[in-house]
């Protein structure tokens, strides 16, 4: 059988090749964070300390051949790796907790993870902070420890010592499975005994029409049409920040929201109070664009690498931010200069002065606007399947919360008290 060869992949792995065989693909699943590249036709493992060493511990007593730069790795100065007794398969390495690198390269591998299924990068942030304070909640356990029983007690401390809500417990315990299962390769089952956050029944804060104009009447310039996109088109925060030029229809009068929540795509409408704002802003952002290409720039960053397969693209008009930063940033990989959408705290920090200068004294935020968007059409009498496909939601029972707003005054019940006739005429000293 031909050797097993070892060597450099890109920053942070390692590539394994060897001709198909099921035993030795059965060892290589063993590894944590190990990645199947159809196309090239080989396995990737994260590299760490010691990575080498493991590789060879599961391929015990078959020929491994180490390509340049892949000699023994210095040992972790806080923790040991426990040696696997000759033909020994371990279902996974047994990091110690204790030593930083061993979670932080534990965390780099959830992160890997989590871009091969294209998961937003909202939801790496989230998974890997959960992750990481998982790790070293139990720092210094072996990884082979740590199970239901860690996990559960984790989310009951979350419930029980740290009083988060039932939305946030629930975030915690989908960054876990998705850690074990993906980088640990062992499956959660049943959590026994935890201390479940509850969940509260709450309605959406909805601001009336009246108060959406005196909030967006106090803002002014690229804030003030955001918001109004966001009310009149029921577009989420980041939806709105990272709308891109081909994405706005004025012919059609419509918008369409690529890769929305849950990756998914829609068409929305265009409010006709925004259409002429919108194309005086898109004028000035095109003159700025000219200017940064004139200068060598202008490039903006791509969806799924497609930069690779269309270099030029990240250039086109069609592909610029509707809503630009005012500043460009340094790309880390290519160290290429660009400009990144309208940072989400600039809008949220204008909608909050706004609210406050106008008097409105509802817990409201920008998303308030989609709520408020959604409601104010069913009361105008638009059917919830159409309003759902608007908003973009997977199932109508979502949309349906906004129904509490025809349930007027009590859900539309007339209290017996309106039509009480009260002795003598006195209606307003009830008592007297």
């Amino acid at each position: 059988m031909e050797p097993i060869r070892i060597r450099l992949g890109e920053p942070g792995r390692l590539i394994v090749l060897f001709p198909y065989s099921p035993e030795r693909v059965e060892k290589i699943k063993t590894v944590p964070g190990k990645i199947w590249h159809k196309e090239q036709r080989y396995w990737s493992v994260p590299r760490y300390d010691k990575a080498v060493e493991r590789l060879l511990q599961v391929f015990a007593g078959e020929q491994v051949l180490l390509g340049p730069g892949l000699g023994p790795s210095p040992a972790p100065a806080v923790s040991e790796v426990p040696q696997v007794p000759a033909g020994r398969i371990p279902v996974r390495p047994e990091l110690s907790l204790a030593a930083a690198q061993d979670i932080h390269a534990l965390v780099k591998v959830l992160r890997a993870a989590v871009r091969s299924r294209h998961y937003s990068p909202s939801t790496e942030a989230i998974y890997s902070s959960w992750a990481e304070r998982f790790l070293r909640r139990n720092a210094g356990k072996p990884l082979e420890a740590l199970g239901e029983a860690s996990v559960g007690r984790f989310l009951s401390d979350l419930a029980t010592e740290s009083h988060v809500s039932a939305s946030t417990q629930n975030q915690a315990l989908n960054a876990l499975i998705f850690f074990f299962k993906e980088v640990l390769s062992k499956e959660i089952g049943f959590l026994d005994g935890v201390v479940r956050a509850k969940r509260p029944v709450r309605l959406p804060v909805v601001l009336t029409k009246d108060e959406v104009g005196a909030i967006l009447g106090r803002m002014s310039g690229t804030p003030q049409l955001m918001a109004m996109l966001l009310y009149g088109a029921g577009l989420r925060l980041m939806e709105c920040c990272t709308l891109r030029v081909k994405d706005v229809d004025f012919g059609q009068n419509e918008i369409v929201v690529r890769a929305g929540k849950g990756n998914k795509d829609r068409h929305t409408m265009l409010p006709l109070m925004a259409k002429e704002p919108l194309q005086k802003h898109l004028a000035a952002v095109r003159l700025q664009h000219n200017e940064d290409l004139r200068l060598g720039l202008g490039r903006v960053a791509m969806p799924n690498d497609l930069d690779k397969k269309y270099p030029n693209a990240g250039k086109e008009w069609a592909w610029q931010w509707v809503f630009p930063a005012t500043s460009h940033y340094e790309d880390a990989a290519t160290g290429e200069r660009r400009r990144h959408h309208l940072h989400e705290t600039v809008l949220q920090k204008a909608f909050k002065e706004a609210r406050l200068k106008s008097g409105v004294c509802k817990a409201a935020g920008c998303h308030t606007l989609r709520h408020s968007f959604a409601t104010h059409l069913l009361e105008g009498g638009y059917d919830i399947r159409t309003i759902q496909e608007l908003l973009g939601h997977s199932d109508v029972s979502t949309t349906m919360v906004y129904t509490h707003v025809l349930n007027k005054g009590g859900r539309g019940v007339k209290s017996p008290a309106d039509d009480l006739k009260i002795a003598g005429g006195n209606r307003t000293g009830l008592t007297g």
